[in-house]
C-alpha cells in the first residue's frame, strides 16, 4: 500500500513539475519586452492570412493537410511537443502579438472552440485570389486549399451572423483585425512553378486589389485593421536555393537575391498606395501597414547580436542539403530522415521558409514598436 501511495505521489510530482515547467516556458516568451499593447485595451483579436499566421485551420482541414507537413513533429517540438499546425519549431508572431495584448492564444476557426477572444482563420498555403479565379484565368496551379482570403472572410461573416448579432460596430470597437500576411502565395507559387518575375509584377496589382476590396467589404464595424506586407524573399532558404547564381551581382551585403527582393519591394509599395488611398477615404479608421519587409531586415542585420549563429543566418534548421541553405525541396522538413539543428533558437529560418519562434519572437517585438504609435494607445 505504502509503495502504491509513493507511486501515486511521484506521478503526481512529475505531472506537477510539467506543468510548471510549461508555465514557465509561457512566462519566459511573454518576458520579450514589457507588454505595451495591454494600454490598447484589445479585447478580441481576429487573424486572416496564410501559414505564417495559421495556428492550425489546415490541419482540420483534409486537402490542405494532405500537403502540408506543419501538422506533425518536428514542427511544433518548441511548443510542448505539441505540433498544432504552426509552421514553426514554436510559437508563431499571432501568438506573440497576442501575449503583449494579455490575451489567449487565438483557436483556428475550424477548431470550433473559445472564440471569446478572436478567431485565427489563417489557413497554410492559401492565396488571397481565390482558387476559382486562379483556374478559371490559368494564371497557376494552387492544389495546396481553396480557402482563400475571400473564403476566409466569408467564415467571419457566418462567426459575426452567430456571435454579433446586434450592435456590432459597438462589439468590435476594442478588436484588432490582421488581414494578413496574405498575397505571398501567389508569388511564391508563380517563382516554382516558372514564372517570370515580369509576369508576376503584372500580377501584383489584382492581388493587392483583392486584399484591399476583401477590407473593405467586410470591415463589420472594425476600426483598428493591420494589414502587413511581404517578406524580402530573396533572404530565404527556399529561393535562395532555388536561384542560386555565380553572379555575385545578384546578391545585395546581405547575400540576398536583388530581384526577388526588389519583387517583394514592389508588392509592398503597391499595398501601402492602396492603403494611404483607403485612408484618406475612411479617416476614422485606423488602417496600418504591417512591415514585414523592414522588420525581417532589421533582424538579419541584428542577429547575431540576438544570439543567432553569423554561420546559419540563411540555413534552415530543419533540412536537408548542407552547402549554404540547407534546404532540399524533395526532402522537407518533416519528410523521413530529415533531422533538426541542434539548437533551433540560433537560427532565423525553420524549414527554408518559415522562421523559427526565436525569430518570429524578435519580428514580433519589432512589428509592435512600429505599429503601436499608429494606434494611438495611451502607453
Amino acid at each position: 500500500m505504502a509503495l502504491t501511495v509513493s507511486i501515486i505521489f511521484h506521478v503526481i510530482l512529475v505531472i506537477s513539475l510539467l506543468i510548471f515547467q510549461q508555465k514557465s516556458d509561457a512566462q519566459e516568451l511573454i518576458k520579450i519586452q514589457k507588454p505595451r499593447l495591454r494600454n490598447c485595451k484589445i479585447d478580441r483579436i481576429y487573424q486572416f492570412g496564410d501559414s505564417i499566421s495559421d495556428t492550425g485551420n489546415c490541419k482540420r482541414e483534409p486537402l490542405c493537410q494532405s500537403h502540408s507537413d506543419c501538422g506533425s513533429q518536428p514542427y511544433g517540438m518548441n511548443f510542448y511537443q505539441n505540433a498544432t499546425g504552426r509552421c514553426s519549431d514554436g510559437m508563431i508572431m499571432i501568438d506573440f502579438i497576442a501575449f503583449e495584448s494579455g490575451l489567449p492564444l487565438l483557436n483556428p476557426y475550424k477548431d470550433q472552440s473559445d472564440f471569446r477572444h478572436g478567431v485565427n482563420f489563417a489557413v497554410a498555403g492559401c492565396t488571397a485570389i481565390s482558387a476559382e479565379i486562379m483556374a478559371e484565368n490559368k494564371i497557376f496551379n494552387t492544389a495546396f486549399t481553396n480557402s482563400s482570403l475571400t473564403v476566409q472572410l466569408d467564415w467571419m461573416s457566418s462567426h459575426f451572423e452567430t456571435t454579433c448579432i446586434t450592435d456590432c460596430r459597438k462589439k468590435l470597437k476594442k478588436s484588432l483585425f490582421l488581414v494578413g500576411e496574405i498575397g505571398g502565395n501567389e508569388i511564391n507559387y508563380g517563382l516554382l512553378q516558372g514564372k517570370t518575375i515580369q509576369e508576376l509584377r503584372r500580377m501584383v496589382p489584382v492581388v493587392v486589389q483583392t486584399i484591399i476590396h476583401g477590407v473593405k467589404g467586410h470591415r463589420f464595424g472594425a476600426t483598428r485593421i493591420i494589414v502587413p506586407g511581404n517578406f524580402p524573399i530573396g533572404c530565404v532558404p527556399i529561393f535562395l536555393t532555388r536561384f542560386m547564381t555565380d553572379n555575385s551581382n545578384a546578391y545585395d551585403d546581405y547575400h540576398c537575391l536583388k530581384d526577388l527582393n526588389n519583387l517583394s519591394i514592389f508588392f509592398n509599395n503597391h499595398l501601402q498606395q492602396a492603403i494611404d488611398e483607403m485612408k484618406k477615404k475612411h479617416p476614422n479608421i485606423t488602417l496600418i501597414y504591417g512591415d514585414y519587409y523592414n522588420a525581417y531586415m532589421w533582424l538579419l542585420q541584428n542577429a547575431v547580436r540576438f544570439g543567432f549563429d553569423k554561420n546559419s543566418l540563411q540555413k534552415a534548421c530543419c533540412g536537408t542539403g548542407g552547402g549554404d541553405y540547407n534546404y532540399n525541396i524533395r526532402k522537407r522538413c518533416g519528410f523521413p530522415g530529415v533531422e533538426v539543428c541542434a539548437n533551433p533558437s540560433t537560427y532565423i529560418n525553420w524549414d527554408g521558409i518559415h522562421m523559427t519562434q526565436e525569430a518570429y519572437k524578435y519580428l514580433a517585438r519589432w512589428l509592435i514598436d512600429d505599429m503601436l504609435p499608429q494606434l494611438n494607445c495611451h502607453v
